[in-house]
């Protein structure tokens, strides 16, 4: 099986990867193109062998890149074209029917309530995200919670297929060499109180009221990893707040470097992760933060709410108001670690793996499908230009058992 995947960029963010990620898993011959951007998530998939192809696209707008990319589909002889973010699934699916392949695949990764990718909805957007849709075999929701916004936007039920968001729980079970050579590279004293932040620095993750929250309980510290436009704004607010002392930034590596720390070892270094977004889509930090032993705040997290709440003990919504009074609780009882929930194992990246290839191979069986005239009753396979043909995705097997739980611990001692 031959799959191309379309990305609006490849950037450090959630889904760049979470693509990165799944194509360790998938049992496929897969290549990439990136519109623009091929940042460091293109480095570490061509580190992994995997061909990245950048189209250079300048702007939304850019309509050059559609020619180019029917081109790339039509020469490869792709399977399927999978496409990933908004305007990759625009252009992607455009670019894919022009190119003659039925077979499209598209995973919706970012879609909000009120917004897209971190941009408000509009009319238009929502116009042109369902006239599009339409074009391709299947659509995968990363989250229940995303399943049933697509259906409320008008996706028929019977397009849209669950395939959450995945970690690898083993590369995130802490470390405590790592916590310590994390806080020695980041300037962090080894006896502090950190409470920890990952995601792109954008305007709806929210981590002004982090900062804010912080800098309110005294003798603690914070450490945002990620990058974003919002970053010097955020750097201004720590200075106006006086608080530059006890707050890190930290870029994160794709692969373990001696530049700068993974975000499994920036999890190590922190004893307590907030999420302070009030829009998620599914929440995959968290999850990250609960492999690593972490307890957790968050404010939207729809892989643990679509979850029951015993699969999670050691994370707690709050309203994005009490952040203040949620951190200063969290400090007064100190730092420890806290046994791997059930619930990272039910997001294991294998288990997406496993979703995925059984959409793949429900839309490769339904464009097989022979269609039936209506008037004459002869039987033809469809011609490649055709609509797609519904398609039936078999449940997935039971996730695995969840691993044996670590014994509750205290962050180890520190002096």
């Amino acid at each position: 099986m031959k799959v191309l995947h379309v990305i609006t960029g490849l950037g450090i963010g959630g889904a760049e990867q979470q693509l990165h990620l799944l194509l360790r898993h998938l049992p496929a011959e897969c290549e990439v193109v990136t519109l623009t951007n091929p940042g460091p998530v293109a480095d570490a998939l061509t580190a992994d062998g995997v061909t990245v192809t950048h189209l250079g696209m300048t702007g939304n707008r850019d309509l050059t890149v559609l020619p180019r990319l029917t081109r790339l589909i039509r020469a490869g002889h792709y399977d399927i074209v999978h496409t990933h973010l908004y305007r990759a699934g625009v252009y992607g699916r455009v670019a894919a029917r022009l190119a003659r392949v039925r077979t499209i695949v598209a995973t919706e990764h970012s879609l909000g309530v009120t917004q897209i990718e971190g941009r408000p909805l509009s009319r238009a957007t929502r116009a042109l995200y369902r006239r599009t849709e339409r074009m391709g075999s299947a659509t995968i929701a990363v989250s229940e919670t995303v399943a049933r916004r697509l259906t409320a936007w008008g996706v028929p039920a019977g397009r849209v297929h669950l395939a959450p968001n995945g970690i690898d729980p083993a590369a995130f079970r802490f470390s405590a060499p790592a916590r310590v050579a994390a806080r020695s590279r980041l300037g962090i004293p080894l006896h502090a109180y950190v409470v920890g932040g990952v995601g792109r620095q954008v305007k709806g993750k929210n981590f002004e009221s982090l900062i804010r929250a912080v800098a309110a309980v005294p003798d603690t510290h914070l450490l945002l990893a990620g990058d974003g436009p919002e970053h010097v704004m955020l750097l201004r607010l720590v200075h106006q707040l006086g608080v530059a002392d006890r707050v890190r930034f930290a870029q994160p590596a794709e692969e373990p470097s001696s530049d700068s720390p993974t975000v499994p070892e920036l999890l190590a270094a922190m004893d307590l992760f907030v999420s302070p977004s009030p829009e998620e889509s599914f929440g995959v930090a968290v999850i990250e933060a609960l492999a690593s032993g972490l307890p957790a705040l968050y404010v939207a997290c729809p892989a643990l709410e679509d979850l029951p709440p015993h699969d999670a003990p050691g994370a707690r919504r709050i309203e994005a108001y009490n952040l203040p009074t949620a951190v200063h609780e969290e400090r007064l009882t100190g730092p420890r670690r806290l046994p791997v929930p059930a619930a990272v194992e039910h997001y294991a990246i294998a288990r997406t793996a496993e979703r995925v290839m059984a959409v793949y191979e429900a839309v490769l069986a339904a464009a097989a499908e022979p269609v039936t005239d209506a008037v004459t009753g002869t039987t033809a396979t469809a011609e490649p230009g055709a609509a797609p043909a519904a398609v039936s995705v078999p449940e997935p097997s039971a996730p695995p058992a969840a691993a044996p739980q670590q014994q509750q611990a205290t962050a180890p001692a520190e002096k």
